[in-house]
């Protein structure tokens, strides 16, 4: 289904008549709301007659076309700091929050029922804990059997907002993670195979046995995915689940001033799930016309897409968020 939206999205734009034409909007980056996009998209044509192309390239290619000014917007789940917002002439605001969950193909290990502590899966992705039925993972899964395989690692090739949530998440969990890899878009990895974008992780997940990696939900949900259990800021155990998405989501503290700069990773609260993030739209400054354009569907989306957001595991904004984001769009797009 998504493919075929995504299909529809990138199809020529039509002449409403003779006289008007459909607006059509080019944008670029994060593969992590890529699903979303795609979707509101499609309901904004069906109901409007304009047009929004959208390229899931990861957040590093969106940052680097909106800043060439290659396209109308870029996307990032990496949210910009004001500094760099200044330096490269760019406004910013949050468009949906979604997560990311660690997913895994082993026979025999049903979705949910696998406990991996967070500095458990730092230890993985840092090539400390090689095998399946290591002792630190069996010491919280004693009910299932572990098979003697070694871990596959599946993780991002190209410059990604979601790998930057997740290394911030594995820095906020595990000190040798945070001293020897730290938080980026790309890092240099100990170990695994990469794949560009959500899908290629999730694709590649899927396809090879005993393997492991990290994946916005709506691909895990899309892909039919297994997904482990993971750990609250203050250790509680924690499903992928809406309802904790949204215990993580309500701590989000925005402000115009700072251009809703947040990360929402590891937040207190005993069911908040541990790797929330929002993901976020970046405009140019000095394109007035084409911004209004730009949140002219975004407001469109704001209203009218709250059903698909959750519909495909995302988390919609705060309706006080939204408005707060109207005013800053007034203020700074006129």
């Amino acid at each position: 289904m998504l493919k075929k939206l995504a299909l529809t999205v990138l199809v020529t734009a039509v002449t409403v008549s003779s006289s008007f034409a459909a607006d059509k909007i080019n944008g670029a980056g994060a593969s992590f709301p890529a699903p979303l996009y795609y979707d509101w998209a499609y309901s904004y044509k069906k109901d409007t007659k304009n047009r929004v192309n959208y390229q899931s390239i990861g957040s590093g290619g969106g940052i680097k076309q909106i800043t060439k000014r290659i396209v109308d917007f870029g996307a990032s789940d990496k949210p910009l700091k004001s500094k760099k917002l200044k330096k490269a002439k760019l406004f910013q605001f949050p468009a949906a929050i979604g997560s990311i969950v660690v997913a895994f193909n082993v026979k025999g290990i049903a979705d949910e029922t696998l406990k991996l502590s967070n500095d458990v899966v730092a230890d993985i992705f840092a090539g400390k804990i090689t095998k399946w039925n290591d002792a630190k993972i069996a010491v919280n899964n004693k009910k299932i059997k572990l098979p003697n395989q070694k871990i596959i690692v599946v993780r991002r090739s190209d410059g990604s907002g979601t790998t930057y949530n997740f290394t911030y998440f594995l820095s906020g969990s595990s000190k040798n993670w945070k001293e020897n890899f730290g938080t980026g878009k790309a890092i240099d990895w100990a170990v695994g195979i990469g794949g560009k974008g959500n899908e290629g992780v999730a694709n590649l997940v899927k396809q090879t046995p005993y393997s492991i990696g990290y994946i916005e939900h709506a691909y895990k949900e899309k892909n039919h995915l297994s997904a482990a259990v993971l750990q609250t800021a203050n250790g509680k155990w924690v499903k992928a689940i809406e309802e904790n998405f949204k215990a993580a989501a309500k701590y989000a503290s925005w402000t115009k001033e700072d251009n809703f700069y947040a990360m929402l990773a590891l937040q207190p609260g005993d069911i908040s799930y541990p790797i929330v993030a929002a993901t976020f739209i970046l405009l140019p400054i000095e394109k007035a016309k084409m911004n209004k354009k730009v949140i002219k569907f975004y407001d469109y989306a704001f209203i009218n897409g709250n059903k698909s957001a959750k519909k495909l595991g995302y988390i919609p904004l705060p309706e006080a968020t939204k408005d707060m984001i109207r005013e800053y769009w007034a203020t700074n797009i006129k």
